[in-house]
């Protein structure tokens, strides 16, 4: 029951890859440049420093890391400049010559030529434009692209542990994407029936309760049509996915919900300040850490491997079948209500056509992680490297401006070839 080693060799792979597709002269931004910069600054011998950026958030986080990296006694106080190119001028133009000082504009690389075309409009002030070195790197390997990947990815990884209890059942969900947006449409309604803007975060704590029993009671719902009336997997699970979707509209009219408090958006945009990862990518560590102790190391997952190994054979040993599926399906639904919130977080509203194609995507990291769709073999370790194996080929083709049909493409042909593998493995004589 342990991942295939070759799963991790192909995300390895897969990342090696686009890392040399995408190796080429990096412009560094944000804090990556002020630190980079104020190595040479620091021996600027006390000249006067103006750090100078366009009225983004990228270029507001190199202007104060500079301004905190360079507070060091015996060195000027850094003068932080924010606008457009006639609110810079005017700045620079009101900070006046000093004589016998030196004037140092320090400036993001992007932004160094409007930088030297100010300076240069303003012949009175003596001084230069300075900016942090580029450097050849992987686009792939940047610190932000990776987080911006775990991130991506988040929501989907979370849905796949609950798609991988029920595929080792040997069943299938296919409601997990429409469930994402009724989560997504009930905790955004909830929470603006419990204040809007100003909900206090017990409201909203409870709201998001709410809205995952609301899904793993249609998850619930599933597994009773599947073991109390054999309704196959397929087909109740199909049926529900409309259910679901229906009700999505219908709760929120056919529109976004809007207005939802600036605290509820720390799950899903928020990061520690350490580390600087999401919330959301913690969120989904924890649950994987949860999920592989309970197939490792609980009763009820060696009863999820049973059951999908020879549901028969389980059931003459003493294992409640019906209880067990059940579980599964429930599972799954909470699974992926709080896939919704977190969605709902992220975007800061919840909308009924949130989730589209989610199901797809959520298969393809179960199986390509090597869990078999006959039921009875897979693990949450191999699902997670199925998610990230996704992700990593959905980014990388995002990287090298592959148009999003033939992303579509590739991903079936993923899809195709994972589960080819897996039926050759199972008529491998053992």
């Amino acid at each position: 029951m342990s991942a295939r080693p070759g799963v991790l060799l192909s995300l390895l792979l897969l990342c090696g890859f686009f890392s040399a597709v995408t190796f080429k002269e990096q412009q560094p931004a944000g804090e990556r440049a002020a630190s980079l910069l104020a190595r040479s600054l620091s021996s600027s011998g006390g000249a006067r420093v103006v750090a100078v950026g366009r009225a983004t958030e990228e270029d507001r986080r190199f202007t104060q890391a500079l301004q905190r990296l360079l507070a060091v006694p015996g060195h000027p106080a850094v003068v932080a400049l924010h606008g457009d190119p006639r609110e810079l001028r005017e700045g620079l133009a009101a900070l006046g010559p000093r004589a016998g000082e030196r004037l140092l504009v320090a400036a993001p690389a992007s932004y160094a030529a409007t930088a030297r075309a100010l300076l240069g409009s303003l012949p009175e002030l003596a001084g230069e434009v300075v900016s942090p070195p580029s450097y050849r790197w992987p686009t792939f390997l940047l610190a932000d692209n990776l987080r911006n990947v775990a991130n991506q990815i988040a929501v989907i990884a979370i849905l796949a542990i609950g798609m991988t209890l029920v595929v080792v059942t040997g069943g299938i969900d296919l409601s997990v994407g429409s469930l994402v947006a009724l989560s997504a449409v009930a905790v955004a309604a909830l929470v603006g029936r419990l204040g809007a803007e100003a909900c206090p975060p017990p409201g909203m704590l409870a709201a998001g309760a709410a809205s995952m029993a609301l899904c793993a009671a249609a998850g619930g719902l599933s597994g009773l049509l599947i073991t109390r009336f054999a309704v196959p997997p397929f087909i109740a699970t199909l049926g529900l996915m409309q259910v679901a979707s229906g009700l999505a509209y219908l709760l929120s009219e056919g529109k976004p919900i809007h207005r939802l408090p600036e605290g509820f958006v720390v799950l899903g945009r928020g990061a520690d300040p350490l580390l600087g990862v999401p919330y959301a990518v913690w969120t989904m560590a924890l649950l994987y850490v949860l999920a592989h102790l309970l197939l490792s190391r609980t009763v009820l997952g060696r009863h999820l491997y049973a059951v999908g190994g020879n549901a028969e054979a389980a059931r003459l040993a003493g294992v409640r079948v019906g209880g067990v599926v059940l579980l599964a399906y429930v599972a799954s639904g909470a699974l992926a209500g709080l896939g919704g919130i977190v969605t709902a977080s992220q975007l800061k509203s919840g909308a009924p056509t949130y989730g589209l194609m989610y199901e797809l995507y959520v298969i393809a990291a179960v199986v390509v992680g090597g869990t078999s769709l006959a039921g009875g073999e897979g693990t949450v370790v191999g699902t997670l490297l199925g998610a990230l194996i996704i992700a990593v080929i959905q980014n990388g083709m995002n990287l090298t401006n592959v148009e999003s049909y033939t992303q579509k493409v590739v991903l079936g042909l993923v899809i195709l070839g994972a589960v080819l593998l897996d039926r050759r493995k199972r008529q491998r004589p053992r």
